[in-house]
C-alpha cells in the first residue's frame, strides 16, 4: 500500500484511459492508477534511481484484478515531455511544482499533451503548514532539490486556470502528516532521526497507512480541509487552440 494524495474517484479514473504522472518519483500514483483500473499509465521523472525503485515495486506487486492495462516508466524532463500533442486523458503532477523554477513551462507542456476535456490533477504543499516548516528550519527548503516556493490556494488555482484549464474541485490531504514535519523541522536535520517524538509520529503514520483504522480516517477527513499538508486541485483542459 502507498500513500495517495490524488483522489481517483474525484478524478473520475476510467478503464482504458492513458494517464501520465509527471514527476512520478517512486511511482506511487502511477502504480495506484494501474491497480485501480485497466489504464495505460506512464510515469516520468528525472531521477533514474527513483524510476528503478518504481520498476522494482511494480515487479513486486500482485497482478491487478482487471487485465488490459499497462505501466511504463520513462526518464524525462517535465519541461520537454516526449509525447505527442493531446495524447493523454489524465495528467497528474503531485508535489512537483513547488520544486521547479520554470513551473509555467511545465504547465504548458502538461496542457500540450493532455486531450481537450482531459483531467489535470495537481497538488502542492498547503501555505500555512509549509510556511511554518520554513520558519522552523532553513535546511527544510534549502537542501538541493528542495522547495523553492510556497503557493497560496487561490493563487495556485488562478495560476493553472490562467494556463488554459477550468477549475473543478480542490481538497486538502494528509493532515496527520503536518505535526510530523513540524517536529522534524523543530528538531533540526542532525537530530530529527534521533528524536523520540519524530520516531513515534512516524510509527503512527506507518500504522495508519497499513491499517487504515476508522479513528484516524475520521481525523483525516475532519482535519484535512483546514490543516492538510497538501492541497489537491482538479482541472479540465479547455478546448481552446491557443498556446499558453
Amino acid at each position: 500500500m502507498s500513500m495517495e494524495t490524488v483522489d481517483f474517484e474525484r478524478a473520475a479514473l476510467r478503464p482504458g484511459m492513458r494517464v501520465l504522472d509527471v514527476g512520478c518519483g517512486e511511482g506511487r500514483h502511477t502504480l495506484s492508477a494501474w491497480l485501480r483500473a485497466p489504464v495505460h499509465a506512464v510515469g516520468i521523472d528525472l531521477s533514474a534511481q527513483d524510476l528503478a525503485t518504481a520498476r522494482r515495486r511494480q515487479a513486486e506487486l500482485p497482478p491487478p484484478d482487471t487485465a488490459g492495462g499497462s505501466v511504463t516508466f520513462i526518464e524525462a524532463s517535465a519541461l520537454d515531455l516526449p509525447f505527442t500533442d493531446a495524447s493523454f486523458d489524465m495528467v497528474i503532477c503531485s508535489e512537483v511544482l513547488e520544486h521547479v523554477f520554470d513551473h509555467r513551462s511545465v504547465l504548458a507542456e502538461i496542457r500540450r499533451v493532455l486531450k481537450p476535456g482531459g483531467t489535470f490533477v495537481a497538488s502542492v504543499p498547503r501555505y500555512g503548514p509549509e510556511r511554518l516548516c520554513w520558519l522552523l528550519s532553513d535546511a527544510y527548503h534549502e537542501a538541493p532539490g528542495g522547495h523553492i516556493r510556497i503557493f497560496r490556494r487561490r493563487e495556485f488555482e488562478r495560476l493553472i486556470t490562467g494556463c488554459g484549464f477550468r477549475h473543478l474541485d480542490t481538497h486538502g490531504a494528509h493532515a496527520l502528516h503536518v505535526p510530523y514535519w513540524w517536529l522534524r523541522c523543530a528538531a533540526g536535520p542532525d537530530e530529527a532521526e534521533r528524536s523520540r517524538l519524530v520516531q513515534l509520529w512516524h510509527r503512527l503514520l506507518v500504522w495508519d497507512l497499513m491499517q487504515a483504522p476508522r479513528l484516524t480516517r475520521r481525523l483525516e477527513r475532519w482535519l484535512s480541509p483546514l490543516l492538510g499538508k497538501s492541497i489537491v486541485c482538479y482541472f479540465e483542459r479547455d478546448a481552446l487552440p491557443e498556446a499558453v
